[in-house]
């Protein structure tokens, strides 16, 4: 029996407001059984564009199993919120949340937030590294039972089950814990897009600490190689550096206005991926290609046993056959209450810090306190 594919898709509609449209793609998407769809989101005036996590956060309830993996840059952007926006995305959408890494490389964009300047690529590749671990670190911050809700006794946590992740990096300090339970997933999917070309051996700084931060974080890499051979040899050595778990969908744009370029996206997708688990489509219109998808492509593919007839697994990592992380700190020391003559963010060094408590009119989470530094 051949080799089922993996098929994704970007929803990306630059100038598009209105949740209907955007509601309208999810179904589509769905109805052809995808594994997940992206949104693009950067920090950029132009062209303009609604917060990719935020729709997404929109769409979740209005869907029951696509995965949902918005662009969030970690440029200019606190990981301890990062790492917390995504986590309420699993949450909301029970299980199927993830996580397209960005940067944010303009002037403009620097301006616009005004703390810092503009970076080099392999710095802002360097930092979303960093940013991902710590996100990875603070999902892991509470073990899976952690939660114990006991009325009798007024304890909502138990606190030996809440960690301290302690991350110290060059851009930034976390300390932790989270203030949200852990993901559904364990961990949301990451994915980073990645250029064959990042992976030649004339490769640019930047490329290269890409390809690193891929490597070393992503469940999921999003590959743009101009051919099948190219593809084949960067997907290789993605593998050789990943690891074999490692998801590679090649990254090809559609346009399926005829049926001479519908029968060539069949085409590609039936003769082999060039080592690619399978494909991430960027259609010209979102809503024409991925109707056509879900009434040709996709019947066609299942004939030929190449795709799955619907959803199995509940998450997004069962659909993508990746396993549920265990939480790193689950036979660690717990973290406890900062010393009242010590609050959060009272160390020399602290430039820039957070804390986040309990709302009000919430149970009590002991320990629950974060502190992140810049």
């Amino acid at each position: 029996m051949p080799r089922q594919l993996h098929l994704s898709a970007a929803l990306d509609s630059p100038g598009r407001f209105d949740a209907a449209h955007f509601t309208e793609l999810a179904r589509l998407a769905e109805r052809a059984t995808l594994d997940f769809v992206t949104l693009d989101d950067s920090y950029t005036p132009e062209p303009a564009r609604l917060d990719a996590l935020a729709t997404f956060a929109r769409l979740a309830p209005v869907t029951r199993s696509l995965g949902l993996v918005p662009t969030v840059t970690t440029t200019h952007t606190e990981p301890f919120h990062t790492s917390i926006a995504v986590n309420t995305l699993d949450w909301v959408s029970e299980g199927r949340a993830g996580w397209l890494v960005g940067v944010s490389d303009t002037e403009a964009e620097a301006r616009a937030f005004g703390r810092r300047g503009a970076a080099p690529a392999e710095e802002l590749w360097a930092e979303a590294a960093d940013a991902a671990e710590a996100a990875s670190r603070l999902w892991d911050s509470w073990e899976d039972d952690a939660e114990i809700r006991d009325t009798a006794t007024g304890r909502f946590v138990d606190r030996a089950k809440l960690h301290y992740v302690d991350f110290e990096g060059p851009h930034f300090s976390v300390r932790g814990p989270s203030i949200t339970p852990r993901p559904p997933q364990g961990r949301p999917v990451i994915a980073v897009t990645v250029a064959a070309a990042d992976l030649a051996p004339d490769a640019g700084h930047g490329g290269r600490a890409r390809v690193a931060t891929a490597a070393r974080h992503a469940d999921v890499v999003l590959l743009d190689a101009p051919d099948r051979a190219t593809r084949l040899t960067a997907a290789t050595e993605l593998r050789l550096r990943g690891g074999e778990a490692l998801r590679i969908l090649a990254r090809i744009p559609v346009a399926l206005t005829t049926a001479a370029a519908t029968a060539a996206l069949l085409t590609e997708a039936t003769e082999g991926g060039g080592g690619v688990d399978g494909f991430h489509l960027v259609p010209a219109d979102p809503a024409r290609d991925l109707a056509v998808l879900a009434d040709h492509v996709v019947p066609a593919l299942r004939e030929r046993g190449l795709f799955r007839t619907g959803y199995t697994g509940r998450t997004l990592r069962d659909r993508l056959g990746l396993a549920r992380p265990a939480s790193r700190y689950a036979s660690g020391t717990a973290a406890t209450e900062p010393p009242a003559t010590e609050p959060p963010g009272t160390g020399a060094s602290a430039t820039h810090t957070s804390a986040a408590g309990t709302p009000a009119g919430t149970p009590t989470r002991p320990a629950a306190t974060a502190e992140v530094t810049r």
